[in-house]
């Protein structure tokens, strides 16, 4: 039986945490999703337009324009505007009868 040896310990240790280490670098260089794409395209299409404002004026303006409330965004789908309508309108509304009033409000033409 071959005893190990400090030096040997410790080479093994490296070769195992360099081998951690790549994985975690490959995990790293993974593309965006679809939806993160959007997002970064959103958020330097936001920036953009906000290059002259400063202060409170650009953190409001920023947080609609990111929320979709500004001529920059891309405009709501009209399931997206169906669903905050009913979503407001079911207000005060919990469990069951909330998820009845949803789903009868979101099939509705």
């Amino acid at each position: 039986m071959k005893h190990l040896t400090p030096t040997s310990l410790f080479a093994g240790v490296l070769l195992a945490v360099a081998a951690l280490g790549a994985h975690a670098a490959d995990d790293a260089k993974k593309a965006p999703s679809e939806k993160q794409l959007k997002q970064q395209q959103l958020m330097k299409s936001c920036n953009a337009d906000a290059k002259d404002k400063s202060g409170d004026e650009r953190k409001a303006f920023m947080s609609s324009c990111l929320k979709g409330e500004t001529a920059s965004a891309p405009a709501k789908t009209a399931q997206q505007t169906k669903m905050t309508t009913c979503n407001a309108d079911a207000k005060g509304k919990t469990g069951d009868a909330r998820k009845a009033f949803m789903k009868e409000c979101l099939s509705a033409k």
